[in-house]
Order: C-alpha cells, then structure tokens, then sequence
C-alpha cells in the first residue's frame, strides 16, 4: 500500500489543487500517493482558472480535476495532512482526532522538516518515518508568530499572485521531499 499526502485548503479550487499537482510532480521517484480536499468545498467544482494554469505546468492534465470537500476518512486515511493555515489544521483535527499527530500546516511542517534528525532507514513507511522525524522536531523549535505558518490565499488575484502561492507551496514541499528521502 502507498501513503498518501492530503493537501487541505478552503475550497479545493486553488492552494491545495496546486499542491497536489506540485508534489505530485516533485514525488514523482518516492512511493507517495498525493491528494486534495477543502474544508468548505462544493464537490464537483473546476479548479479555479489560474490554478489550472500552474497545474498545467507540471506536465500534467488538470482538465479532469474535481473538487471533494474534507471528510473524516480522507483524513484517517492519509498518513500526512498537510494544510494552507492554522484554521484548517484545526478543522481536520476535529474531524478526525486520530489525525492529530500527522496533521500540520504547509509551511509548519516544511520548517519542521529541515529542522529533523534524518531517520534511520527501517524498511517501513520512508513518508510515515519523515512525518514522525518532523514530530520530534517540534521541541526544537521555537515558536512562530501568528500568521507564519498561513499559506496566503491567492483568490481574487492576478495570475502572478497565484504564480508567487504556487512558488511558496513548492518551496514547502521540498524540505518534505529531502526528509523522506533520507527516511528511503
């Protein structure tokens, strides 16, 4: 069986459309399923316009996408849950309880990420290795201010503003996809 990362934003049209797409492309050698969902979204909505536009760009075909609102078995199902903001960490967490420890914002869990120990390669899960590595790491860090781990909503911005969102969602993931490398 392959894990899977779920990327959660509001609506399921831009942030975590584009990140699916992003890591999709970026996970690409490493044995990750990737999906989306939004805490409020209408089921069966096409990616915003703009979104297409950088899930294109990937290499591959967005044209068939859907949006899915969150429910709780998309979230006890993932092994990672990685969120735009604070606010829909904590709308998964309540959904599903049992998610909690695998369960954080985008940005949080990528400065989680570079701050981990490399785990040690045990033939299991590499993702579940990293997402308990990143856990670890969380007594070692200090604090960020409020707001620091919220991935800005580029709805109702030009094409640039969603290039400049997609840009910070591949620069999150990276520290994510060098850690379960090292867990690999």
């Amino acid at each position: 069986m392959v894990d899977e990362v779920l990327f959660v934003c509001h609506a399921n049209m831009c942030r975590s459309p584009m990140a699916e797409y992003l890591a999709r492309r970026l996970f690409a050698d490493h044995p990750v399923a990737v999906a989306s969902a939004g805490t409020d979204a209408v089921d069966g909505a096409a990616m915003h316009p703009y979104a297409v536009e950088i899930a294109a760009g990937t290499g591959a075909d967005p044209a068939a996408f859907r949006t899915r609102r969150l429910r709780p078995e998309h979230l006890t199902d993932a092994a990672l849950v990685l969120t735009a903001t604070r606010r829909q960490r904590s709308v998964c967490t309540a959904l599903a309880p049992a998610a909690l420890h695998r369960t954080f914002t985008l940005r949080q869990f990528a400065r989680l990420a570079a701050a981990a120990e490399a785990p040690a390669p045990r033939g299991g899960s590499p993702l579940r290795a990293a997402v308990q590595a990143a856990a670890l790491a969380r007594g070692r860090l200090q604090p960020t201010a409020a707001g620091a781990d919220d991935l800005h909503d580029p709805i109702g911005g030009s094409p640039a503003d969603f290039r400049r969102c997609a840009e910070e969602i591949e620069r999150s993931i990276r520290p994510v996809l060098a850690l379960i490398g090292t867990a690999g």
